[in-house]
Parts: structure tokens; sequence; C-alpha cells
């Protein structure tokens, strides 16, 4: 299992990537600032703030096991944003 840390790096980078792609769509589909976009970055950024405060959480029985539910609920949150980010196009 790789480090917290770079589990958190990850989560930043992934997250970071996704709003950028947004910004790059809709600039591409000259909609600055459009609404659907808003509300992807709202939603990656949020789920940033989730991930980051399960990777926090101390009072786990396994924390091995746990920081791999949160590797795997970070695809699976990502894999949804790109859906969202792939629709504004």
């Amino acid at each position: 299992m790789a480090s917290v840390r770079e589990l958190k790096k990850d989560i930043n980078n992934v997250m970071g990537d996704i709003i950028e792609a947004v910004y790059i769509t809709d600039a591409a589909n000259n909609k600055q600032d459009s609404e659907e976009g808003a509300a992807i970055i709202d939603e990656a950024i949020a789920a940033f703030d989730g991930l980051i405060a399960d990777i926090n959480k101390k009072d786990v029985d396994n924390r091995s096991k746990h920081l791999q539910g949160v590797r795997k609920d970070l695809e699976k949150k990502a894999n949804g944003l790109v859906e969202k980010v792939n629709k504004l196009g």
C-alpha cells in the first residue's frame, strides 16, 4: 500500500485535473463560467474534502484496508466526474 502522503497527492492531482478539464472544455465551447461546469467543480471540491477527511480518520480498525477503500472511492468519484465533464462537450 502506498503511503498516506502519496494517496493525498493522488487525490489532489486527480481532482485538480478534473477541475482543469472543466475549464478547458468550457473554453473550447465558448461557455466561460457555465453553470454546469461550476456544478462539476463544486462536486469535485466536495469530493476532495470528503476523501481527505476519510484519510484523516484515526479510529479505524484496519488502517490499510480503510485506505484501500478510500482509493477505490476516489476512483469511483473521479470516473463519475469525468463522465459529467465529457457530457459538457
